[in-house]
C-alpha cells in the first residue's frame, strides 16, 4: 500500500458486552459468549444456543435492532479517535451488512401472516428493509457527508469494508472513514442455518475433530481509519496499521468452500504479498473458524499451504461471539488490534481434541506474547475471501 493506513479508533459491541474492556477480559478468561435465544421463539431451532447480545431497553428504542447495534460502536469508535462535529463532512462510512432491517420485516410479516393489523407502511417498515437502507440511516444519524459504501459479501462483507475504506483514503475520496459491520439475528439466518445442517447445538467447537457446525451470533465493529500522515497531523494515537489486504473469490458453489481451500489460500497469499511480509514473520494469525466439518478443513488446507515453513500461532474466536456474520470481520479486526497492544495470543474456544484431516492444533488457551503482525481471515458464501493484515505502530 503506498499510503500507511492506521486505524486510530474502535467500537465493538457482542455477546461478549459492550467496549474494548469487556472484549478484552472474554478473551483473557476464554469465556463462551453463547447461551440461550430470548429475542424470539423457535420451536424447531430455539435449543441451539447464539451469541445474544443482551443490553435491554436501550436496544428496544431503536429504529432497528440492526442499527441499535451499530450505533452505539460508531459512537465509541468516533470518540476514541478523539474526533469532532467538524470531521464529519470529510469522513466516508463504508458499512458491512447483510441482515440490514430483516428482524422488524419478519415481524411484520408474521401478523399480516396471522392476519392481525399492523401499521407498517405507516412506519415505513419495507423501506427499512434493504442493507442501504441502514448505510444511509446511520450516516444521516452521524452527519457523514463523505461517500457511503454497502457491502453485502455474506460472511466477509465488513473485512471488505476495511479494504474499501483503505481504497477510498489511499484516492483521496475521504479524509478518513468509519468501516465494520453489523448484523443482528434473526429468523431467516437461524433457520436457514439450521436447514444446511450447520449448527452445533452443543456450541461451535473450531477445528476441533467433534465439531458439529457454527454458532450464529449478533454484534457491530467499527474501526476509523485515516492516512497515518492525516492522523499524526491532528495530533491522533494511532493503534495500529492496515498493512494489506485481498479479495478472492472461488466460484466453487453457493455455500460451500473449494474443499482444497483454494480461493482462502490466493487471499492470504495475495495479502502478504501487498503487506510486503514474509510468511515467517506473522506473529499470529486470526483464523475465520466457524466450527462446520468442510470449511475448517480447507481453512487448515490454506494455512499449511501458505506457511509451509510453519504455520504461526492462530485461534479462532467464534465461541466468544457466536458467527456474527457480516460482522465478523470487523469484530475480528478488533481482536487483532488488542493482539498487537496488549500483547495477547487469543484461545480457541471449545476446542479440545485435534482433527488428525486438519493436521493442525490452535492455541488452547489465551497466552501472553510479543505480537507485531497479525493475518486475520474472513471468508464467505459464495467462496468470498477477505484476508486483513494488521501491524503495530509505536507509541
Amino acid at each position: 500500500m503506498s499510503e500507511r493506513i492506521v486505524i486510530t479508533g474502535l467500537g465493538i459491541l457482542s455477546a461478549a458486552g459492550r467496549g474494548l474492556d469487556a472484549t478484552r477480559a472474554t478473551l483473557r478468561e476464554g469465556r463462551s459468549g453463547l447461551g440461550s435465544l430470548t429475542l424470539f421463539d423457535s420451536t424447531r431451532c430455539g435449543h441451539f444456543p447464539v451469541g445474544e447480545v443482551r443490553a435491554g431497553e436501550e436496544l428496544a428504542q431503536a429504529r432497528s435492532r440492526t442499527v441499535a447495534l451499530a450505533l452505539p460502536t460508531l459512537h465509541d469508535a468516533w470518540a476514541q479517535a478523539g474526533l469532532g462535529d467538524g470531521d464529519r463532512a470529510e469522513t466516508a462510512l463504508c458499512l458491512g451488512t447483510c441482515v440490514g432491517g430483516m428482524p422488524e420485516t419478519e415481524e411484520v410479516l408474521g401478523k399480516l401472516v396471522a392476519g392481525e393489523e399492523t401499521d407498517a407502511r405507516d412506519e415505513g417498515v419495507w423501506g427499512r428493509h434493504e442493507c442501504g437502507a441502514t448505510t444511509a440511516y446511520l450516516a444521516r444519524e452521524l452527519g457523514l457527508e463523505g461517500p457511503s459504501l454497502t457491502l453485502s459479501t455474506a460472511c466477509s462483507s465488513s473485512a471488505q469494508a476495511l479494504a474499501a475504506a483503505a481504497d477510498l483514503l489511499a484516492a483521496g475520496e475521504a479524509r478518513m472513514a468509519l468501516a465494520g459491520g453489523v448484523d443482528a439475528i434473526c429468523r431467516l439466518t437461524l433457520h436457514g442455518f439450521a436447514s444446511l445442517l450447520a449448527m452445533d447445538p452443543e456450541g461451535c467447537r473450531p477445528f476441533d475433530t467433534r465439531r458439529a457446525g457454527m454458532s450464529l451470533g449478533e454484534g457491530a465493529a467499527f474501526c476509523v481509519l485515516e492516512r497515518e500522515e492525516d492522523a499524526l497531523a491532528r495530533g491522533a494515537r494511532p493503534l495500529a496499521a492496515l498493512a494489506g489486504f485481498a479479495n478472492t473469490c472461488d466460484a466453487h458453489h453457493p455455500t460451500a468452500p473449494h474443499p482444497e481451500g483454494e480461493g482462502a489460500q490466493r487471499a492470504m497469499a495475495l495479502a502478504l504479498e501487498r503487506a510486503g511480509w514474509a510468511p515467517e514473520s506473522v506473529d499470529y494469525v486470526n483464523a475465520h473458524g466457524t466450527g462446520t466439518r468442510d470449511n475448517d478443513l480447507a481453512e487448515g488446507h490454506a494455512l499449511r499451504r501458505v506457511f509451509a515453513g510453519g504455520v504461526p500461532p492462530f485461534s479462532s474466536t467464534k465461541r466468544a461471539f457466536g458467527h456474527t456474520l457480516a460482522a465478523a470481520g470487523a469484530i475480528e479486526a478488533v481482536v487483532s488490534v488488542l493482539a498487537l497492544r496488549d500483547g495477547l495470543l487469543p484461545g480457541n474456544p471449545g476446542f479440545a481434541e485435534a482433527d488428525p484431516e486438519i493436521g493442525l492444533e490452535p492455541l488452547r488457551e489465551t497466552t501472553d506474547a510479543t505480537v507485531r503482525r497479525v493475518l486475520s481471515s474472513s471468508f464467505g458464501f459464495g467462496g468470498n475471501n477477505t484476508v486483513l493484515c494488521f501491524e503495530g505502530v509505536d507509541g
